[in-house]
């Protein structure tokens, strides 16, 4: 990073969330790692950051509910200054084929990967605008380029973080503000661990890479997004998925 910025990285205290906050900590970012049931995990966390030499701080919010994203934005901005670098990596799973899928799976799924995307980028931008620069990054998901069986909620919320960032790109290009976003492939952290070895081994013949993705992977794509030099990068998907959906 060529200048300390802050940033707040939401579902930042587990797999790809935290190595995000790690990563950008290393870069020079101060960090609000916020959760929702996980606090430990991001306590855990922000004291890494700190034995950094950062700045970090925890804040619980259900980021799928406007008033409680406000108040995560007030209470960051309190304590470290307006948010600067947002990244909007909270989200949940409710899998089920669409035939089963109850309305509360649904509902559940697009509050929390989607409407989550509009509350907190809107209470990012204002103070984005008045500095011109910010930078927005939804972490999507390849499953939102080419779908799965049993996950058309969750494509659903991932194919619209695409065309919500996009939009978003062409309304405040011109304030120094990008928008983008990071589609991850098959990243091995607690949601894939769980995976059976023939699903495991199945998924690997489909990666020109060979190999399954890292959280850091995907953290260090981040990082370079967060980052100046991305500055001409606009409204953009990046896959980190080794090729699969090449």
């Amino acid at each position: 990073m060529q200048k300390e910025r802050i940033a707040l990285v939401t579902g930042g205290g587990r797999g790809i969330g935290r190595e995000i906050a790690l990563e950008l900590a290393r870069r020079g970012c101060s960090v609000a790692l916020n959760f929702s049931r996980s606090e430990k995990a991001a306590e855990e966390a922000a004291a890494e950051i700190e034995a950094m030499g950062r700045k970090a701080i925890t804040v619980k919010a259900d980021v799928s509910s406007a008033a409680e994203v406000k108040e995560m934005f007030a209470f960051v901005a309190s304590k470290l200054g307006p948010v600067e670098i947002l990244i909007c990596n909270a989200g949940i799973t409710r899998d089920n084929l669409l035939m089963r899928m109850k309305e509360d799976e649904w509902n559940d799924v697009i509050s929390a990967d989607l409407s989550s995307l509009f509350y907190c980028a809107k209470e990012a931008l204002r103070p984005m605008i008045k500095a011109r620069w910010g930078r927005v990054i939804a972490i999507s998901s390849i499953t939102g380029l080419i779908g799965n069986p049993g996950q058309c909620n969750y494509a659903a919320a991932k194919a619209g973080m695409t065309g919500f960032i996009k939009s978003l790109a062409r309304e405040v290009g011109s304030r120094g503000i990008t928008a983008n976003a990071v589609a991850p492939g098959y990243i091995e952290t607690d949601m894939t661990s769980v995976l059976p070895p023939e699903v495991r081994e199945a998924m690997l013949k489909n990666i020109p890479s060979g190999r399954t993705g890292t959280p850091s992977d995907v953290a260090k794509a981040v990082a370079f997004l967060a980052s100046d030099d991305s500055e001409y990068i606009q409204g953009q998907v990046i896959a980190v998925d080794g090729g699969m959906t090449m």
